[in-house]
C-alpha cells in the first residue's frame, strides 16, 4: 500500500525539528561527549531517511524539489547498517549545515500543498 505523501513530509519536517531541538546549544564538543543524545539524533536521521524512502515510493517526481534527497536516504542506510562506524563530525555537519535549510525546504513545501 502506498504511503501517504503529505504525511511522510510532515514526518520528515518533524525530524529536522527534532534533530534541531536536540542541538541547541550544543556545541560538536558537548554532542561527542552526549551517548544518548547522540544516539537520539542518528534516530531522528534514521526516522528522516526512511520518510524520504516513503516519499519516493508516493511521489519518485518529488526528488525534483530537494537535490540532496538520494544523500539523505544514503544517509540513512549508513547510520543504520554501519552503526559502529557513524561519524560524529558529518552527522554534527548535516545538524548545522543541511537540516535548517532542508526543514525550510519542507514547510514551504507543506504550506503551499492543499489539503
Amino acid at each position: 500500500m502506498p504511503h501517504d505523501l503529505k504525511k511522510s513530509v510532515w514526518d520528515a519536517l518533524n525530524a529536522c525539528r527534532t534533530i534541531q531541538e536536540f542541538t541547541k546549544d550544543y556545541t560538536l564538543e558537548t554532542y561527542q561527549a552526549d551517548t544518548v543524545r547522540r544516539r537520539a539524533v542518528e534516530r531522528m536521521f534514521e526516522i528522516l531517511g526512511e520518510a524520504f524512502n516513503r516519499i519516493d515510493d508516493a511521489d519518485p517526481f518529488f526528488r525534483d524539489h530537494i537535490p540532496e534527497f538520494g544523500k539523505i536516504i544514503g544517509a540513512r542506510n549508513r547510520i543504520i547498517h554501519g552503526y559502529d562506524r557513524v561519524s560524529d563530525v558529518i552527522i554534527w555537519d548535516a545538524v548545522e549545515n543541511r537540516v535548517p535549510g532542508l526543514a525550510a525546504k519542507l514547510a514551504a513545501w507543506l504550506d503551499k500543498t492543499p489539503l
